[in-house]
């Protein structure tokens, strides 16, 4: 990668060490600002790097879409980041920037127009065209054996509130389940939604940056995130179909011998990855509807080009470690464990903008 930079590329220099050497990491982030890493499963192979990030007071940011983790990595180093001034912040690729800051954005706009933010707010995954990369099956494939091991997996999977501190872990949403059985009708756009594998992900992060805010959305706020397809039959069969298929996927994945098969014939191996011409014309689009108290429907659109995993991740993940870089002075929290919109809020969202290819809008109120 290097020697496709141009020539001030020769000046970067190349530090080699095992993710699991605490000295060689220690050293690295006492002369480093801000560390990017993309190591996933981060359960396997990021622990080590956060402590040493926490403890020299760097800044970090990741992709990890993994909440046990994530929890984990909370509670072990939060009070730490605050003494230090280290700012870490997790799921900042497509899981869950465009989530998180797109329902940051929205809420701005009822605020903006209305004095007050929606009281619910639903995130429908309109359309995603791209591939999948072997660190996001090594990650999956490492949930499901921690699933086996840990008691306490499916709990935390469930729990809307995991993410947020303690004390603070209540609110109106329920459980957060990765693949029910169920379609439901969305009347507001008039299509029917089936269940988002990530959805239960985003929600969470979502849920953390409300509460962590100080509760800018409410103590009521309500949030969902599904897939959705078409009105009528035909819409219905499809969303049916896809969750169907999802929780095959899931129940094939939860027993050893057929995740095996699937790891070794079907999986795309870590190191591997989408072909460049589906990372450069993928794409998705995300509308977010929100319901004020009085009944008022807000509607927002994201849209994002490239492949949703590694390219548009890749921009924006990038993006959020220059704004932790160049922005550092202005950030409006310091040390601390924090979401991409309540540690870097509009400043991102203008980054991505400008140069992830990332378009946010307000639609006409219906």
């Amino acid at each position: 990668m290097r020697d496709d930079l141009p020539a001030a590329g020769d000046l970067i220099p190349l530090l080699v060490g095992d993710s699991h050497d605490s000295t060689f990491l220690a050293e690295m982030t006492a002369r480093t600002r801000v560390v990017v890493s993309t190591v996933g499963p981060f359960a396997l192979y990021g622990s080590e790097l956060v402590a040493a990030c926490v403890a020299n007071g760097t800044q970090y940011c990741d992709l990890t879409a993994e909440p046990q983790w994530m929890r984990a990595m909370i509670d072990a180093h939060d009070a730490m980041a605050h003494e230090t001034g280290a700012r870490i912040v997790h799921a900042c690729g497509h899981d869950s920037i465009p989530s998180d800051l797109g329902v940051q954005f929205l809420q701005e706009a009822a605020v903006e127009r209305f004095g007050t933010p929606c009281q619910r707010v639903a995130t429908r995954v309109m359309q995603m065209r791209g591939g999948f990369s072997g660190g996001t099956a090594a990650s999956f494939l490492n949930a499901m054996r921690l699933r086996e091991r840990d008691p306490d997996f499916d709990r935390l999977s469930q729990d809307p509130y995991a993410l947020c501190p303690e004390g603070e872990r209540n609110g109106p949403d329920g459980p957060d389940r990765m693949m029910p059985v169920e379609v439901t009708w969305d009347a507001n756009l008039q299509a029917w939604t089936k269940p988002y594998f990530m959805g239960p992900m985003n929600s969470k992060v979502v849920r953390r940056t409300n509460v962590i805010m100080g509760y800018p959305y409410g103590r009521e706020f309500r949030y969902e995130e599904t897939g959705l397809t078409r009105g009528g039959i035909g819409g219905w069969w499809a969303a049916m179909r896809s969750t169907l298929f999802g929780r095959l996927f899931l129940i094939a994945m939860a027993i050893p011998a057929t995740r095996g098969y699937l790891q070794r014939r079907v999986l795309p191996k870590s190191g591997e990855g989408p072909s460049k011409e589906v990372r450069e014309s993928g794409s998705y689009e995300l509308v977010l509807v929100g319901e004020m108290p009085d009944g008022t429907i807000l509607k927002a659109r994201i849209t994002g080009q490239g492949d949703p995993g590694v390219r548009s991740t890749t921009l924006m993940l990038t993006e959020a470690a220059l704004c932790l870089a160049e922005d550092a002075e202005s950030l409006p929290v310091g040390g601390g464990f924090w979401t991409p919109a309540a540690a870097m809020g509009k400043r991102l969202r203008d980054r991505i903008i400008t140069y992830a290819g990332l378009t946010f809008e307000m639609m006409d109120d219906r």
